[in-house]
């Protein structure tokens, strides 16, 4: 390891900054966010620098560089920061005679110290570095770690903090050992960033009278209409935390390979009469495993709650008392639409949506067909691919134009994503002609008519 990263306070050593234009401003925006104790010597002074100066949040002394008659302390932290290379070396030789450690931005290699990029969670940090050789990667890391790491890190950061601090008080240090190790263990750091702090504090308060067992939990987890890219944060923060995922036809495989493979997976799928697990069955076994201490995730394809049966597998865990959650998942309506360039809702088109199922729990496809006939409203029908040609003659004999658009979007989102476009009158025999496979959504209504202008895959 060439560097030693190492945290100090803030404040436990004055830092002196020459310089004062925008990479200088940087590094002293950092150390005042640190509560660092800041003296700027430079001619002129950046628009930021001056604000803090006058905020009194720096010392800011505007004067000419002398090098040679420059005073440092022992114990400084000097970051040189002019535009003059000979200068800073004569600035950094100085420095060091006098003891200080220093930073110079124009020489990674007469650096002792450089400034990490920082993903702040206060009271957590994370620091990455490249030892100042690749300032750029460093930023692309940090841009990237950024998106999976939750700004809830910083109430679970701060949740411990205050907890730790009355452990010390109610329990010894064998105990507080134990303590955390099964707190860690538990769902109580999911609750917290969960945003369900009044169910970590039962949990907190049930393993300190040593009442609870390691109970674990289900997150009920939409995987969105097939693309990976169009996981949520947090669905994919669960799942590289799982230790059983059940999961069902419609997650792809580029989902599936995002999950650790020490991981446990029971295939659940469904499809149309074909039903791998009954329903029934699944509920159990999300209170089963859940009630042995894991965590575990039941990943549908789109939302859970459009048409996902989420609903019935939820109930079985509340009669169980087991803990959950549930993360929203892009559904196919809204995934299938915008990859196919049919916005569902269209000022010149349609004021209005309406989402059913074509395929009902007792086998039908018995809809209220009279309630779907409304101008200005697009229609979206999940799993009616088999059904179309009977949706389509329902609808017209209850009064929707036979001209009225109609989309079939064949595996929207992924890359083989085909849009087979019609009208109510012509769509029957024009499915009859070509091979469309299942999953496939059906858009309906004048917004099918945007398609040809607004495709972009």
């Amino acid at each position: 390891m060439m560097n030693l990263p190492l945290v100090f306070k803030g404040d436990a050593r004055k830092f002196v900054v020459f310089g004062a234009g925008e990479i200088a401003s940087r590094k002293i925006q950092t150390l005042v966010s640190a509560d660092a104790q800041v003296r700027v010597v430079a001619q002129s002074a950046h628009a930021s620098i001056e604000a803090l100066a006058a905020a009194q949040r720096i010392e800011l002394l505007l004067r000419a560089i002398d090098a040679p008659n420059e005073s440092f302390a022992t114990h400084d932290m000097v970051v040189i920061a002019t535009q003059d290379k000979a200068l800073n070396s004569a600035l950094a030789k100085a420095a060091r005679q006098a003891g200080a450690m220093v930073c110079r931005v124009d020489d990674n290699l007469g650096s002792d110290f450089v400034f990490p990029a920082v993903i702040d969670r206060s009271p957590l940090l994370v620091a990455i570095s490249s030892g100042g050789s690749s300032p750029a990667l460093t930023r692309y890391l940090r841009q990237r770690l950024e998106a999976f790491l939750p700004s809830e890190l910083r109430q679970l950061g701060r949740y411990v903090e205050q907890l730790r601090e009355r452990l010390k008080t109610t329990l010894t240090e064998p105990e507080r050992r134990t303590f955390w190790r099964r707190w860690m263990q538990s769902v109580a750091p999911d609750q917290i960033l969960s945003k369900q702090q009044d169910a970590a504090d039962a949990t907190t308060q049930q393993l300190l009278e040593n009442k609870l067992d390691l109970m674990g939990d289900v997150a009920l987890v939409g995987a969105g209409p097939g693309d990976p890219d169009l996981l949520t944060f947090r669905a994919l923060r669960l799942l590289q935390s799982a230790d059983v995922v059940f999961y069902d036809r419609l997650v792809g495989a580029q989902i599936m390979d995002l999950i650790d493979s020490s991981v446990e997976r029971f295939y659940v799928g469904k499809a149309k009469s074909n039903h791998s697990v009954p329903q029934e069955n699944i509920n159990q076994l999300l209170v089963d495993y859940a009630q042995q201490g894991k965590r575990v995730v039941r990943l549908k394809g789109g939302d859970p709650f459009i048409f996902g049966r989420g609903g019935e597998e939820l109930t079985e865990l509340v009669a169980a008392e087991v803990s959950f959650q549930v993360v929203p998942g892009i559904t196919a309506a809204s995934g299938c639409a915008a990859y196919a360039g049919i916005p569902l809702t269209h000022r010149d088109h349609a004021q209005s949506v309406r989402f059913v199922t074509g395929h009902l729990k007792d086998g039908t496809c018995d809809l209220p067909w009279a309630e779907l006939i409304h101008p200005h409203q697009t229609l979206v029908i999940y799993m009616g691919l088999t059904g179309i040609a009977h949706i389509c003659k329902q609808l017209t004999q209850y009064g929707m134009p036979a001209d009225t658009p109609i989309a079939l979007v064949e595996k929207g989102t992924l890359p083989d994503q085909r849009v087979h476009t019609g009208t109510l009158a012509t769509m029957a025999n024009l499915i009859a002609t070509r091979s469309i496979q299942a999953p496939t959504l059906t858009i309906i209504g004048s917004v099918v008519s945007l398609h040809e202008q607004l495709r972009w895959r």
